[in-house]
């Protein structure tokens, strides 16, 4: 799936939570100042910003197929080197990175085996490979959970997005070992995203982001509207709240003899 809708509506939707997922994600990976690293799937340059933070501009590279985002990236993040591409084709030589990252974007590879293959092949040997994706399959996800939720009852056959690669636990790590990443570890990561009202919560899935904001499009107006009710019915009634949310983790080492291929 390739993103269409602008990269402020992304911001809206998901970018509330990339944050303190980013800073998660890079500490898992144990970026360390000094580090060459590559950001596969930036979007509009969530993870990329706290990357450069932590290494500095030179140091990031990052990639995203959707050109508006790879343009709010470029813009976000200057003296980054941010190009559009995907995943399964890394425009970058074997070897050239230090640690490689992935934050939310596994699932909607083309070919997630592909691109975690590529993914080893940019870092060099001894280097990091590492991925994240929300834990759809069990809920861990609170803001998908409860879209998902509202939408099993008004169509009970939807299949959400629990069947996307990375979503359940184990998922990724399986997909670096059978790459050749070698000392593979797994585990959870933590984000919270803050609302000032349900209308905060609710008005960017009506941007058609993703599979969720796609899937309430396809509805008709009836069936949007007996959506939200439950929705809102989930949540508080006014005022502001915070959402968790837990994405599945993976990070893998390069191994000296990894094919470049």
């Amino acid at each position: 799936m390739q993103f269409t809708a602008p990269a402020e509506q992304y911001d809206r939707f998901m970018g509330r939570y990339v944050p303190s997922l980013a800073a998660a994600l890079i500490d898992a990976a144990e970026v360390t100042s000094g580090q060459r690293v590559c950001d596969v799937g930036c979007g509009p340059g969530g993870l990329t910003r706290e990357l450069v933070t932590r290494v500095g501009a030179s140091n990031v590279a990052a990639i995203d197929p959707a050109p508006q985002f790879a343009a709010a990236c470029r813009e976000r993040n200057p003296g980054a080197d941010v190009r559009e591409g995907i995943a399964e084709k890394l425009p970058w030589a074997a070897g050239e990175f230090d640690s490689t990252l992935s934050s939310l974007v596994i699932g909607f590879m083309r070919d997630p085996d592909r691109g975690v293959r590529e993914m080893a092949r940019v870092t060099r040997p001894g280097g990091a490979v590492a991925a994240c994706m929300w834990d759809v399959a069990t809920g861990g996800m609170t803001m998908l959970r409860l879209f998902w939720s509202a939408a099993r009852q008004v169509d009970p056959g939807v299949k959400g997005e629990s069947a996307m690669a990375g979503t359940a636990e184990g998922d990724i790590a399986e997909r670096f070992r059978r790459s050749g990443l070698v000392d593979v570890v797994e585990g959870e990561l933590t984000a919270r995203a803050d609302y000032s009202s349900f209308d905060d919560f609710w008005t960017p899935f009506t941007y058609a982001v993703g599979p969720a904001g796609q899937y309430l499009q396809s509805l008709s107006p009836a069936q949007r509207e007996s959506m939200r009710e439950a929705c809102r019915s989930a949540l508080p009634a006014a005022g502001p709240f915070s959402l968790d949310a837990r994405a599945w983790y993976a990070r893998g080492t390069v191994p000296a003899a990894q094919a470049r291929t």
